[in-house]
């Protein structure tokens, strides 16, 4: 995720996932502590992977598709087959430069619905200064520019400050997610959400301070384990959903779960990261953004849709936890087949007993409902159905939020400011470019970003 902060909509890195490796059902030790940053472990769950047809070839970071929705009937009852290609092309955009998001238009849906969005209360934030930080070395690089670690000058703390090149977030027509992003996070405070402490400008470049969360992803620890034991992954989806039952209690939709954008604390727990293609919403939406593999049915119908769409994804990530790879993977990167196979539902979807316990699956089943109505979470009693549910019986979720339950896996952490769950990455052209007086045609589009990088 942190390779994506600077890049959302580009794929970085080499993380694989070898599923013909053999591993056994209490391999995933957590008490034992395991580096993040290196190569996957030789481990597997090859026999479960075959049930369903997946597992198959190298499985790497995904990127998040942002385009506008094309409605069903064109790609699935076409039988043209160049009218299927444009759209397939139109679709798999996942892997380009070039992917944005179209939100809609508030002179089109009417200044009514934007006046009846939630307001969001801005948190009291400090006034940062490059000056104020000590870079010591990139933790990403994308399209917009980097991620680094930094030191404050004043109380020694790391953080992770994001730097975003104005003229490309705007050749890039990403001006609006930058301003979301940088507005979502400056009301949101959750121990299970990264904290933005602070953003500024100067004439070239935008900079957000955040939270750095050393022990890197989700993603990483679940490719090297090829699964995790039912415990684990309780733990994780507890966490995710508490996150998530706050943003909605805010308005937020978030849009784009994975375990790519969940990251681990020192502790252990977790931290939301990635706001990107979060949104304050009134009622619905109806843009088309996430990632392939965790879309809900009504986001890839072009229908409109609310907070329940990350309550399916919280389904998705839940199978992926357990099984290894998402319930409608598919090795062939074709995502019309994808998203046929997700209109098809989870009736579908193979669910093997030596990974799933009945619990699991039945509460699997209710968040990746395909009728909104009746998902799990989006019912009479909101998040409560999801959080009574009895696979959550032993949860106790007030010690849980207060972070007093001990996480299952702790991140090897050699002290504050250690980065090696990160690639390294070369320095040359970093910051030492930052603050110079440039030529400056857009800092208007990005009103809250006060101009303190350079004094």
């Amino acid at each position: 995720m942190i390779r994506r902060m600077a890049d959302r909509l580009g794929h970085l890195g080499q993380h694989t996932h070898n599923s013909n490796n053999k591993r056994d059902e209490d391999a995933f030790d957590p008490g034992l502590p395991m580096p993040i940053g290196g190569a996957p472990s030789p481990t597997g769950v090859s026999a479960f992977l075959s049930a369903s047809g997946h597992g198959h070839g190298v499985y790497d970071h995904r990127g998040s598709i942002s385009t506008q929705a094309t409605s069903v009937s064109e790609w699935s009852s076409s039988a043209d087959n160049s009218s299927h290609a444009n759209l397939h092309n139109q679709l798999k955009r996942v892997d380009s430069d070039m992917d944005m998001v179209v939100e809609e238009d508030a002179d089109a849906l009417g200044r009514l619905q934007v006046q009846q969005r939630p307001k969001l209360v801005r948190r009291p934030r400090g006034v940062y200064r490059l000056s104020d930080f000590i870079f010591q070395r990139t933790l990403g690089t994308g399209s917009f520019g980097r991620v680094h670690l930094v030191r404050s000058k004043h109380n020694l703390r790391f953080y992770a400050i994001k730097v975003l090149n104005k003229d490309r977030v705007v050749k890039m027509k990403q001006v609006e997610h930058t301003n979301n992003e940088q507005r979502m996070l400056e009301c949101v405070q959750h121990p299970f959400i990264i904290n933005l402490w602070g953003y500024f400008q100067d004439t070239a470049n935008l900079y957000m301070v955040m939270d750095f969360v050393p022990g890197g992803e989700l993603f990483t620890l679940l490719r090297r384990s090829n699964r995790f034991p039912d415990p684990v992954a309780k733990f994780y989806a507890a966490e995710v959903g508490l996150a998530l039952n706050h943003l909605h209690g805010l308005g937020i939709i978030y849009r784009d779960l994975k375990p790519e954008n969940v990251l681990l604390n020192a502790d252990g727990h977790i931290k939301v990261a990635d706001f990107g293609f979060a949104k304050a919403v009134d009622t619905t939406t109806w843009t088309l953004c996430g990632t392939p593999d965790y879309l809900a049915p009504e986001v890839i119908g072009q229908q409109r849709y609310n907070k329940s769409v990350d309550w399916y994804a919280l389904g998705i990530l839940i199978y992926e936890m357990l099984f290894g790879l998402p319930p409608y993977h598919q090795t062939e990167q074709n995502h019309l087949v994808l998203y046929d196979r997700i209109q098809a539902g989870p009736s579908k979807v193979a669910f093997p007993p030596a990974a799933f316990s009945d619990g699991a699956r039945d509460l699997i089943m209710k968040l990746m409902e395909t009728d909104p109505s009746k998902r799990y979470g989006n019912m009479r009693h909101g998040a409560g159905d999801v959080f009574a549910h009895a696979w959550f019986r032993e949860v106790d979720w007030a010690r849980l939020e207060g972070r007093e339950i001990t996480a299952p896996y702790l991140p090897r952490i050699n002290g504050d400011g250690d980065a090696s769950a990160f690639e390294r990455y070369p320095e040359e052209g970093g910051a030492e470019g930052y603050g110079m007086v440039t030529e400056d045609q857009n800092g208007a589009l990005f009103p809250d970003f006060e101009y303190t990088g350079t004094s």
